[in-house]
């Protein structure tokens, strides 16, 4: 083997970056151990605990604080650690009726009633519902206007102001993702996803640990408020700042000693409690440099709120002159808002004043900056607002430098050279504010008449489109509304993980156990590289910040028997050269080169079915797909490279290496089915089979989760449950109508879904249908005097439902057609592209099939977000073990075969001869599956019993249908 030292070093180096980044999640786990013990229960304290060792050393050696721990551990999904998902829409409608001046026209109201049934966008709908119900009419005359002519002139075309008003609902989608980006992080949301939906209206936000659902939402769906404030100087506000400070410190004079006093005894007094005491003392002492190295008792605001200064010539410190009247940590930003907002405060200052924090920390701290915003006019706000501004566009200046251009309109233009015209007598800044926050404060040089203005300082590109955003968010009223949500309460998410863990760990065990079992002491090898892929996989995931998903933990436990087909692959192959009388180091050498090209056609294949996933899906299947990837990558490395290494240590120790047991010698061999001759019975076969599921289809339909047909589902518990399904579905339907379905979810859970009121956009619409639920439920005689309680809820509207299941279909197809063009590269034939093409597509009906056919029967076969994974995994699958027999095909047509030998017969024996491994293949992942699918849990049960079911079919197409259908149309060519 070549190159052992540079694959040893690659190998030390990667284990030694993995366990660099798998110890930040045990660093922050064991100062969350600490918090919690700290707290016991108390939510109060259990934050200001961990608020304040932020910024202290936890991590040993290294000296990383916990706040850089926490940002770098192994982040965790909804599923995994319950909080919130959030997909929300941005109001066409209410944008298009804002751009034509509100004017009523029939035609919004029809293209917003044919959204509910078409495919196409919102602005094409209400286009064509215009042109209909006006042939001749000219939408200029609505859209135009003296502001917008730049962009839109009166005598444009109908599709000219179509393309206008794609453009500006492309802007406000943007500018909406801008707004609500900002809003999370002043959530303060761990590891937040938030991802704007390609070519649609759609943000999708998932918000893990997020337990005030009510607040989330309060936060996303507020209507943007953009506005410019004139701001004071610095040395205009510390006056204010020292009055307000002594007051502070006079009124804590009397009781500050005492409080003390008390608090370090009983904290002392506490077991555990003095590391927290030494810690804050550490932070105080260290917090001296923004307090101006005063106490905090004689000064409490200054002790947390630093003011802006710098030395002057003479070496004294001098007020840096500028809008901003402080900086704080992170921190102590609550703590400041409460000085300023205390009765005291407010009496001693000015009306006419407002602080406000920067929307972002100073760069590479946790330092926020405040500015004083001076209130103006008879109603104490803004000097102006949003709605002046025409357009806002990221551009560079005369020195090449990034700015922003902004537009006002005629009204705002003349009330903007006034405002500017005095901040310019004394070079002040005007504040550009939006949801309360400050996202820049560029001072005023000159007088700016006509409302045009460049914004230009420090700036980097991204900072200017962002900017941009935010300038043209008060412009157009497109609010953003919450469409879909997922609360995952954190009973259900705890015991999402002891489940995903328990499967994971029983999987792991009878993969390991039963490759042992056949392929002796060879096995151990095996199950060293699935234990080093496993440790490299969670190390790669942690150092991308990759978010780990239930679908995900179950990606890593199939990924369990998909490494192991790597190593099946070359220990049948050192069999065969075994067989042939070779010595175990020559074996070994030509197993490893002769199975090299199937491991990694198979494998680039798969991989390729991840990427579709990882492209096209979103939330949970972006996860699974992110799995998949980095473990067929490590997989491949620890498959080929390590475990080649392992061989040859234990060849060089002259070691007894044997690849079977005396049962598992013969399993196989010289095995002769007649796959090809029966073809005909198995074509009979799955056409019956997928012709019923099509009638099935058409006829009956499929069980649709609530990702498809819309809707609200909660999931159930009752506290000593007697009462049957039926007893459930009868009491609900009294009170919601029919519809309803009602599934049992294991042993003490129902599901419970139904359309009451999905049309109903009102707030309490939610309220109104959990009020109705409970109290059909929590009758007597259906719950025998025990409570039902709602564990997690899922609302989806219709306009998710529709859109999923237009981008399932279409991932579907343009897999197969990716697959099938690697398949046409890689084997030169047509006629293996097209049979993989066909096997493929094969595949993917018969699952359909099974789950319209047997819909009634079993009642977790629902179509959601987890079947379109499990379609494309068994997808991946599927040509994963299709690839290697067709390898095989390939060497036994090229090598095994003379001119007088029928097509038929060579591809046969070429099935046969690695029928082994498929089978192999086929029971470890079945043996997983079949894990995933008892232990897994409810979240697990319909998504691997869809992977079982398609690792089933997969196995038979590739040996039934792929062959066959080679021979069928290849017969002429196969042996040229």
């Amino acid at each position: 083997m070549q190159g052992k030292g540079v694959i040893k070093f690659f190998a030390i180096v990667l284990t030694l970056v993995c366990i660099y980044q798998l110890s930040f999640t045990w660093v922050a786990h064991k100062v969350e151990r600490d918090a919690q013990a700290y707290a016991k229960g108390d939510t109060t304290k259990l934050k200001t605990y961990l608020d304040s060792v932020a910024t202290e050393p936890v991590y040993p050696v290294f000296g990383h604080t916990y706040q850089y721990c926490l940002d770098r551990e192994l982040a965790l999904g909804l599923d995994l650690k319950g909080g919130m998902n959030v997909t929300m829409q941005i109001s066409l409608a209410e944008l298009v009726k804002s751009l034509s001046n509100n004017n009523p026209d029939p035609a919004l109201v029809r293209a917003t009633a044919d959204t509910k049934t078409s495919q196409s966008d919102y602005i094409t709908l209400f286009v064509n519902e215009y042109e209909k119900l006006a042939p001749n009419g000219k939408l200029a005359a609505i859209f135009s206007t003296k502001d917008n002519q730049a962009s839109l002139k009166f005598n444009a075309t109908n599709s000219e102001v179509e393309k206008y008003l794609k453009d500006q609902a492309n802007v406000a989608v943007k500018q909406s993702f801008t707004v609500l980006n900002t809003r999370i992080d002043q959530f303060g949301v761990t590891q937040p996803n938030i991802q704007l939906e390609a070519n649609t209206n759609r943000i999708l936000i998932e918000l893990p640990g997020v337990k005030e659902p009510e607040r989330v939402r309060k936060l996303l769906s507020g209507s943007a408020k953009l506005e410019f404030y004139q701001t004071y100087e610095v040395q205009d506000v510390y006056p204010m700042f020292t009055n307000i400070n002594n007051i502070l410190a006079a009124k804590a004079k009397t009781t500050t000693a005492d409080t003390v006093k008390t608090a370090v005894q009983d904290t002392a007094a506490k077991k555990g409690d003095l590391a927290l005491l030494n810690k804050v003392e550490k932070n105080a002492a260290k917090d001296t440099s923004l307090a101006a190295k005063k106490s905090a008792a004689a000064n409490p605001l200054f002790s947390i709120l630093q003011l802006p200064t710098y030395q002057d010539q003479t070496g004294q410190q001098q007020l840096r002159p500028g809008p901003i009247a402080g900086w704080a940590l992170q921190k102590d930003t609550a703590k400041v808002n409460t000085y300023l907002r205390s009765q005291e405060a407010i009496a001693s200052l000015p009306r006419n004043i407002k602080f406000a924090w920067g929307v972002k920390p100073m760069e590479k701290t946790k330092i926020f900056e405040l500015y004083a915003l001076k209130l103006a006019g008879a109603e104490n706000g803004p000097v102006l607002t949003g709605d002046v501004i025409n357009d806002a566009t990221s551009d560079v200046d005369q020195k090449g430098s990034p700015e922003v251009r902004m537009v006002m309109n005629s009204q705002g233009a003349e009330k903007w050279r006034a405002v500017t015209a005095e901040a310019a007598q004394g070079k002040k800044a005007i504040a550009i504010v939006l949801d309360d926050n400050v996202y820049s404060a560029p001072n005023v040089q000159n007088e700016i008449a006509g409302g045009v203005s460049s914004i230009s300082g420090n700036y980097k590109v991204e900072d200017t489109k962002d900017l941009a955003n935010v300038l043209k968010a008060g412009r157009l009223e497109a609010p953003a509304r919450i469409v879909g949500e997922d609360v995952v309460g954190p009973s259900l998410g705890q015991q999402s993980i002891d489940d995903g863990l328990m499967s994971c760990i029983l999987g792991f065990v009878v993969v390991l156990v039963f490759m042992i079992a056949y392929y002796n002491r060879a096995g151990t090898v095996a199950v060293a590289a699935v234990i080093v892929n496993v440790f490299f996989l969670m190390g790669v995931l942690t150092s991308l910040r990759a978010v780990l998903t239930l679908p995900g933990v179950a990606g890593i436990v199939l990924l369990f028997a998909l490494s192991v087909d790597a190593n099946v692959l070359i220990y049948e192959r050192v069999r065969e050269e075994l067989a042939l009388g070779k010595s175990i180091r020559l074996a070994v050498a030509d197993g490893y080169k002769h199975a090299l090209s199937s491991i990694l056609d198979a494998n680039i294949s798969t991989f390729l079915t991840g990427l579709i996933l990882f492209i096209f899906g979103s939330g949970p299947i972006q996860g699974f797909a992110t799995t998949l990837m980095i473990g067929i990558i490590t997989s491949l490395f620890c498959s080929l490279l390590i475990s080649r290494l392992i061989f040859e240590w234990m060849i060089d120790k002259g070691w007894d290496i044997k690849f079977s047991n005396p049962w598992s010698a013969h399993t196989f061999k010289n095995a002769n089915y007649a796959f090809v001759k029966n073809r005909s019975k198995f074509y009979i076969f799955s056409g019956i089979f997928i012709v019923a599921g099509i009638i099935s289809a058409c006829t009956q339909g499929f069980n649709y989760g609530v990702d498809f047909q819309g809707g609200r589902t909660y999931t159930m518990r009752f506290e000593n449950q007697t009462a049957t399904v039926e007893d459930v579905r009868q009491a609900v339907e009294e009170g919601l109508g029919r519809g309803v379905q009602v599934k049992t979810l294991g042993k003490d859970k129902i599901s419970i879904t139904t359309n009451y009121l999905i049309e109903d956009q009102s707030a309490n619409a939610d309220a109104k249908v959990q009020d109705v639920l409970l109290t059909s439920l929590n009758k007597k005689e259906v719950t025998h005097a025990t409570k039902a309680n709602i564990l997690a809820s899922q609302k989806v509207q219709a306009t998710i439902a529709d859109g999923l299941k237009k981008s399932a279909v279409w991932t579907v197809i343009f897999a197969i057609l990716v697959i099938s063009a690697y398949i046409l590269i890689r084997f030169r034939r047509w006629h293996f592209s097209f049979a993989a093409m066909v096997a493929t597509a094969h595949d993917a009906l018969m699952v359909l099939a099974f789950y319209t056919l047997f819909k009634e029967w079993i009642p977790f076969l629902e179509i959601d977000q987890a079947f379109i994974a499990a379609i494309l995994t068994v997808i991946g699958y599927s040509i994963n073990d299709t690839v290697v027999v067709f390898d095989r095909i390939r060497e036994f047509l090229h090598l095994h075969h003379s001119k007088s030998d029928k097509p038929e017969e060579v591809i046969n024996n070429a099935i046969n001869s690695t029928l082994s491994r498929t089978v192999i293949v086929a029971l470890t992942c079945v043996f997983v599956l079949v894990i995933l699918f008892i232990f897994g849990g409810d979240v697990l049960r319909g998504f691997s019993f869809a992977l079982l079911i398609g690792t089933i079919f997969g196995t038979y197409s590739s040996i039934c249908v792929a062959t066959p259908v080679i021979i069928d149309f290849g017969k002429k060519d196969l042996l040229k």
